[in-house]
């Protein structure tokens, strides 16, 4: 008999923000890890900084919204705004004294013992590095800067999202002795990591360019006394709102707004510890900033500059050798990859596989006279995209091309916005997408006429067209020309570009209208297998899990018997371990090498498994306000490479963590276990692969020729 609970309860459920700041943990636990190798673990910190950044810019701005427009609704957890705030204060700042523990008691240490100096303070310099120093700024440095001072004839100096700046006190030589304030910015288009040269057999010294400028402050204000100096920076809200029912041009209106990012409110201060207390209270109050935004910094400002001193060259020995994504089998065969096509559906797990075959797919489709249309969705692409450069030749070459760039891709619009226009001009077709929606999913139509008529070749993916992120984000796609996926590659551009619905769908599921429904469905399938005492168990891989219908559905299939593993990456509002509830669910999170991005999903089904890939995340954003999309795996071989994907991620034991029913992530006790690490599994299982269809090669070449008949 099955239980009734109440799922409505918020007990039952994590804060979406909160669960973010334990997935940044461990991403710092990373950085504290002693096992990896040094440079490395500053890579991981830089990242816990850049993704701390966005998280402010992004999620606490738009709490900080939701209080100042007086909205009290509270979230799944049952917090609003306001506590939501007061809890992320308390949590950011012990994260930042975290990483900054890390990095003065940890990373510095540790990097001046294998021969790397962070000068941390320019007042350590020697004699000679500071005369060193001192030429380079005045070469260099002195040219850039714009120093700006603050009385009653200037206002107070627009200070720029993100930028680093350093604050002085300062009173005139001959005057009243009044101390003013002044500013000058740190510039970005100068190299903020600046080697010193030494003799042969000395370590290597770095300092970081703030340290110059204070060091030689004193040359930018000459008619004054510097009484103090320090850094600041600061955080605004950078999160768009854009009116599309009333933008005439929505590339024109995203472009206004994206200027304002520059101008929103400041909701976070990074000041260096020990500011005094004058130039601080000048900062509050003309910044506009509270007590509580402040963080007192116990080190260099921005540690996202850590990722400049990750790229020094000669300390190679200090990071993990760089992988080089291995070719696809199907292509060794075949060079025409419509050919390969033909002969079955193939499968790419990037980036241990390459992403060339998609480039390749454009760039063939682009130059093959025989393909009449291309047709493709962009939400992220690289600075120098080899597709929109294959898109634009093939509409130049004739084709009918088709985009849709998504404007809307946080902190990726004025990418998009350049490419949209290049390709626009050379003659493609671009379209915006649906007002209110972004459009998220990953999917290339080319249609080709051949012998028996028309052929649609279809590739789908769980991440971004950018041959960039490709050898660092871990996805998956399929290339096809199933005949009932081609109708509906077909009916989701239609859709996009000519706004009808189709009135059903052969293979695909597609949000905003009908994915979240699909994936309703499928858990409470199994939910009902388990009831009645048959095979049922759900596999799922994502990036987050926060929609509260999709939580309530697991609890219930959990409730029902249903074995449930989860694989999520980053936020997890769900709660394992409540009696009766969610006893049978178990959720791991991998931080790696690699950022775990693909989406897929594993369905028992009593026997008769169904496998599933995504552009979706078990989000409401991804579920009711994107154009998503969920397509089938079908053929055995594909689904057996699909399944042991999820199988590797369950095994690992090196990089995945565990939640507690306490809300902590521990990482895996693999006492008395062989270590086994998922990604670097990938890796040499891609290798073997290319090896053994290469050897294959070689065999077939010498088998003599009598031996064919």
């Amino acid at each position: 008999m099955e239980l009734k609970h109440d799922y409505e309860n918020p007990e039952y459920y994590e804060n979406r923000e909160l669960s973010w700041v334990l997935f940044n943990q461990r991403v710092l636990g990373e950085a504290k890890d002693v096992k990896i190798p040094l440079f490395d673990r500053l890579k991981f910190l830089s990242i816990t900084a850049s993704n701390l950044d966005e998280f402010f810019m992004v999620r606490v701005a738009s709490l900080k919204d939701m209080e100042n427009a007086g909205y009290t609704k509270p979230d799944i957890a049952g917090l609003k705004p306001k506590k939501q705030l007061e809890k992320l204060n308390v949590v950011t700042h012990d994260l930042v004294e975290q990483q900054y523990r890390v990095y003065n008691h940890q990373l510095v240490p540790a990097l001046l013992k294998e021969g790397l100096q962070i000068v941390q303070c320019h007042e350590e310099l020697t004699r000679q590095q500071g005369e060193y120093v001192d030429h380079y700024f005045m070469d260099n440095v002195y040219p850039v800067l714009t120093p700006m001072a603050l009385d009653s004839s200037r206002p107070f100096p627009l200070i720029r999202n993100k930028s680093l700046n350093l604050g002085a006190l300062v009173h005139k030589k001959q005057g009243d002795g009044e101390v003013e304030f002044a500013t000058v910015q740190v510039p970005s288009v100068l190299p903020r990591v600046v080697p010193i040269p030494g003799k042969e057999e000395e370590i290597t010294s770095v300092i970081f360019l703030e340290e110059i400028i204070e060091r030689n402050i004193d040359k930018l204000f000459l008619n004054y006394d510097i009484d103090y100096v320090c850094p600041f920076r600061i955080m605004r809200n950078a999160d768009l709102s854009i009116e599309e029912d009333e933008a005439e041009d929505l590339l024109v209106e995203i472009e206004k707004q994206l200027k304002k990012r520059q101008w929103g409110q400041v909701i976070r201060l990074e000041v260096e510890e020990g500011a005094d207390e004058k130039l601080l209270g000048i900062l509050k109050e003309e910044l506009m900033v509270d007590e509580e935004d402040v963080y007192r910094i116990p080190g260099p400002l921005d540690l996202t500059v850590l990722m400049k001193v990750y790229g020094l060259d000669g300390f190679e020995d200090y990071k993990t050798p760089k992988y080089t994504p291995q070719p696809v089998p199907e292509f060794l065969e075949e060079e025409d990859i419509f050919a390969a096509i033909c002969k079955g559906d193939i499968f790419l797990h990037h980036p241990y596989q390459t992403f060339e075959p998609v480039v390749d797919f454009i760039k063939q489709a682009s130059k093959d006279p025989e393909v009449l249309a291309i047709k493709q969705t962009l939400y992220r692409v690289s600075g120098n995209s080899p597709i929109i450069a294959a898109l634009a030749q093939a509409a130049e070459n004739g084709k009918q091309v088709t985009v849709l760039v998504e404007l809307k891709a946080r902190f990726d619009e004025e990418n998009n916005i350049i490419w949209a226009r290049k390709l626009e001009k050379a003659g493609c077709h671009v379209i915006y997408g649906l007002v209110g929606l972004k459009t998220h999913c990953k999917i290339t139509l080319v249609v080709r006429r051949e012998e028996d008529g028309i052929r649609r070749y279809v590739h789908l993916g769980t991440g971004n067209y950018n041959d960039s992120t490709a050898k660092l984000y871990t996805d998956v796609g399929l290339m096809t020309c199933n005949e009932q996926i081609g109708e509906d590659a077909t009916a989701v551009f239609n859709m996009l570009s000519g706004y009808s619905e189709p009135r059903s769908w052969n293979k695909l599921a597609v949000a905003p209208l009908w994915l979240k429904d699909r994936f309703l469905y499928l858990i409470r399938r199994e939910k009902e297998h388990a009831l009645s005492g048959r095979h049922a168990h759900i596999i799922a891989k994502m990036n987050s899990l926060c929609d509260k219908d999709v939580i309530a559905a697991l609890y219930e299939a959990s409730a029902a018997g249903v074995k449930i593993e989860l694989i999520v990456r980053g936020i997890c509002c769900l709660k394992v371990g409540i009696p009766g509830i969610s006893e049978n669910i178990t959720v791991r999170s991998i931080v790696g090498n690699f950022l775990e991005h693909a989406r897929i999903f594993f369905f028992e089904n009593d026997g008769k498994p169904e496998m599933y890939c995504s552009s979706a995340d078990w989000m409401p954003r991804n579920l009711e306000r994107r154009v998503e999309i969920l397509f089938p795996i079908e053929k055995e071989e594909i689904k057996e490479k699909a399944f042991h994907i999820l199988q590797c991620q369950l095994k690992d034991n090196t990089k995945a963590h565990i939640l507690t029913p306490g809300g902590v992530y521990v990482k895996c006790n693999r006492r008395g276990q062989e270590p086994f690490c998922a990604q670097d599994c990938f890796c040499q299982e891609a290798k073997e692969l290319v090896k053994n269809d290469v050897k294959i090669k070689e065999d077939r070449v010498f088998i003599p020729a009598q031996h064919h008949e």
